[in-house]
């Protein structure tokens, strides 16, 4: 067997599953579910079952569709050299004065300016990404639902590789198009990496490899899809936005948006929810991005709310208020949520923003609520469920540190937690962070 430029030959494919057994498969070349040499590719979903058996005839046309779709991710696959120098290059990281005040020119000149960043910035970004998945230990990486990730970021470095220079405004909206279907493409790549985590973890050795992967994959995903979104909405025509950037955002207004979303969840879940009060510099306007304040709330808030009800089960309809406090100031703004749920029991308190760390299992209940979470999140523009996998902290914390902020537990046991969110302005005394 040739040795291909960047590939690793393999003597198995590991297969996790709920029984911890393995089945086994001739050496191939890594990763696998992208090898063109089986007659039968195997279907993971099925345990093994091959699309011969396992497609109808109506499905024939889509198959070959597909199959072409495959054909090209293979041969960016085994054609390494392109991958390889991408990834050597650095990322050219924007920050968000930069992406504001470039704002919007009356030519429409900065569309184009804007999609050439991203036609050079892109493939850069994706590349370091398939580096990170070939970095994965072996029995990790083998995992069908991870391979399913890394053959979506291949795909996605081929087209737009494949895509012309852009040159005029025609190429620039064939280009946007591209762009929404790779957005929508990996809509669900955040629920696939829990799942696939998730089955592998028990062979998990080393969990600062994983955290380190997670981080920069999930950070680096966001970053990409802020950019992302932020050129096609610069064509929308919104008031107080310049792309993704709201010139005066309310934090008080977004915070009430996902309580009353939270509180529905709940009511759904427990039949009740517990009153949230809103305190601080309420009044408070600045320039921000509300696409990760999106992720992030509705999670935090969602915590709070379950801590609460789970800890006064006796009393569903008579439980305690959520605090919530904003602070402003020329540096930073930081968000405050109080809760009375009795606390993070010592033993877990280092645990919480630990990948796949969860206490759902200690809720009979909480499966239910979890699954109607995450399909409604599913269903909103930004995607990515965070919740029900132990993924929701973690992915907070991370998301925050990417911002030039923090989060921070304070928890006391027998009472409750505060959770503090901080982040920088865009345009504070400091220098703010880069996408």
């Amino acid at each position: 067997m040739a040795t291909l430029p960047g590939s690793r030959v393999v003597a198995l494919t590991l297969l996790c599953g709920k029984t911890g057994s393995a089945t086994l498969y001739p050496a191939q070349q890594y990763p696998v579910r992208l090898y063109p040499a089986r007659a039968s590719p195997l279907n993971p979903a099925s345990g093994g079952c091959s699309l011969k058996r396992c497609r109808s005839t109506s499905s024939l046309s889509g198959y070959s569709e597909l199959a072409r779709e495959r054909s090209k991710t293979v041969t960016s696959f085994y054609n390494q050299s392109a991958i390889d120098a991408a990834a050597e290059k650095a990322s050219v990281r924007l920050t968000p004065t930069t992406m504001l005040y470039s704002g919007k020119t009356p030519d429409g000149s900065h569309n184009l300016r804007s999609a050439k960043y991203l036609y050079n910035e892109l493939p850069v970004r994706i590349a370091h990404r398939i580096k990170g998945f070939r970095s994965l230990p072996f029995i990790i990486g083998c995992n069908p639902t991870i391979l399913q990730v890394h053959e979506l970021y291949i795909r996605a470095f081929q087209m737009l590789s494949d895509f012309p220079p852009i040159t005029d405004s025609k190429t620039e909206t064939q280009y946007c198009k591209m762009i929404r279907q790779l957005l929508d493409d990996h809509k669900d790549v955040v629920t696939m990496l829990a799942e696939g985590f998730r089955e592998c973890r028990k062979y998990v050795q080393d969990e600062s490899l994983i955290r380190s992967f997670l981080d920069n994959t999930l950070t680096s995903r966001l970053g990409i899809r802020m950019l992302a979104t932020h050129h096609l909405t610069l064509y929308e025509n919104n008031p107080d936005f310049v792309g993704i950037i709201c010139t005066r955002l309310s934090p008080k207004k977004i915070i009430e948006k996902w309580v009353d979303f939270a509180r529905r969840l709940c009511e759904h879940q427990y039949g009740n929810s517990p009153r949230v009060r809103i305190n601080g510099h309420v009044a408070a306007r600045y320039p921000y991005i509300p696409m990760p304040l999106d992720y992030i709330l509705p999670e935090l808030l969602k915590n709070a709310m379950r801590a609460t009800m789970e800890s006064h089960l006796d009393t569903p309809y008579n439980v305690p208020d959520i605090v919530v406090t904003i602070a402003n100031n020329d540096i930073d703004f930081i968000i405050r949520i109080s809760d009375r749920g009795g606390g993070i029991p010592h033993q877990i308190i280092d645990k919480v923003t630990d990948y796949h760390f969860t206490t759902a299992e200690e809720s009979s209940q909480d499966s239910a609520m979890n699954s109607f979470y995450g399909h409604t999140v599913n269903s909103g523009p930004h995607s990515g469920p965070m919740h029900g996998f132990g993924f929701g902290l973690p992915t907070s914390r991370a998301y925050a540190e990417y911002l030039g902020g923090s989060l921070s537990i304070q928890s006391m046991q027998g009472i409750g937690t505060d959770v503090y969110l901080q982040l920088k302005h865009i345009d504070g005394k400091e220098e703010s962070f880069r996408i």
